[in-house]
């Protein structure tokens, strides 16, 4: 949705500060900048030299961040800034501009001259500290009147005197201006973006949705037990809650401020409708009625109902442990059935058991031979 304008140029205007030393000094406009990724910065100093020291007698000045063996590097020599950066002095006032700022460009400028004499040289230090950043832009809301919002864009830097914005509504491009006049209880989406810059688009603004309501635990209520209703809404920014019991009258009674309506005991005098109002200063809106049914119980109904599901959960770790015991039995059989199958097997075949029953048979013969005679 970034439209494609023209850069955004951060010249700095501010208080002068000054380093210097026995004639020699750099006057910095500002030692601390912050812009936004994507926009073009422009950094301005004043050199002064000692008196004797003559224009022609410069031998060369630049911009650095980095030194090399105890030597600052010039900027326009650095390949991390190729294409992007000039360096101009006009007499004794120096520019740096830095176009396509990134966030690695964040860092601190000092500004170096030397003279033709060999060591004769000078560093405006502490220099200039760049902070680059994404558009850090929010939308803050304001009321104008009964109907109207003021919506107004706002950087986590500092901008020119009269940055350039874009409005969207619903991520359409509406207008251009540094505020926006919108309907009070809009639905609609709005957000801002800085013209000539790079960053991403603020957060969108926006009222309430219908908020929804949850109940927890969802099953019977019985007396005694402990309910929770839940609201929530989707909105920026986030909304407040107002919880709402209605009671036959024209006005419902407010309950509760809350996102959470708790009943630590609940009561069947608490069955009813309730709802809940999401809000913030975009909007308002109301959810559907729920409606709660809490169920009456004596002391002896509670204790059955108690009773009851204690013995479904014994049954269960009954029937668990039974089907467990039925399977290892199974197992069991399994392993010791094939087993002597096979002996049953291997006695029948083997000869030897053969002989035994040769040898039984010759002792009976005798005895049988006996009762003949």
């Amino acid at each position: 949705m970034s439209p494609s304008a023209g850069g955004l140029v951060v010249f700095l205007l501010s208080v002068q500060v000054i380093q210097s030393q026995n004639g020699w000094r750099v006057n910095y406009q500002q030692t601390d900048v912050c812009t936004v990724k994507g926009s073009t910065v422009n950094i301005i100093c004043d050199i002064t030299y000692p008196p004797g020291i003559y224009y022609y007698d410069i031998k060369d000045r630049f911009w650095f961040t980095k030194e090399k063996d105890g030597e600052p590097v010039d900027l326009r020599t650095d390949s991390e800034y190729s294409g992007r950066v000039t360096d101009r002095c006009y007499s004794k006032t120096c520019y740096l501009i830095i176009r396509d700022v990134r966030e690695s460009d964040s860092a601190e400028y000092k500004f170096t001259f030397m003279t033709n004499k060999p060591g004769e040289k000078y560093t405006g230090s502490p220099g200039v500290t760049l902070s680059v950043t994404d558009s850090g832009l929010q939308v803050q809301v304001r009321r104008s009147d009964s109907t109207w919002l003021e919506l107004t864009c706002h950087s986590s830097c500092v901008l020119p005197d009269h940055p350039e914005y874009v409005w969207y509504k619903n991520e359409e491009n509406i207008e251009t201006g540094s505020s926006l006049l919108v309907s009070s209880g809009s639905t609609d989406r709005y957000s801002c973006y800085l013209i000539g810059s790079s960053g991403e688009d603020s957060p969108a603004v926006y009222g309430p949705q219908r908020p929804s309501v949850s109940v927890s635990p969802s099953a019977e209520m019985l007396e005694g037990d402990s309910v929770t209703l839940t609201c929530s809404a989707d909105a920026n920014p986030a909304a407040s809650y107002t919880w709402y019991k209605e009671d036959g009258t024209s006005d419902p009674r407010l309950l509760s401020e809350e996102p959470q309506l708790v009943f630590s005991s609940i009561q069947s005098s608490d069955s009813g409708n309730y709802s809940c109002t999401a809000e913030n200063q975009l909007g308002r809106k109301t959810s559907d009625f729920i409606s709660i049914d809490v169920k009456s119980v004596g002391r002896t109904t509670r204790i059955i109902h108690i009773t009851r599901w204690t013995l479904v959960s014994v049954m269960l770790i009954l029937l668990l442990v039974f089907c467990l015991w039925t399977r290892k039995k199974k197992a069991v059989s399994s392993t010791t059935e094939p087993h002597e199958s096979r002996e049953a097997v291997e006695m029948d075949l083997h000869p030897e058991y053969e002989d035994l029953s040769d040898m039984a048979a010759q002792r009976e013969d005798p005895e049988e031979q006996e009762d003949q005679v």
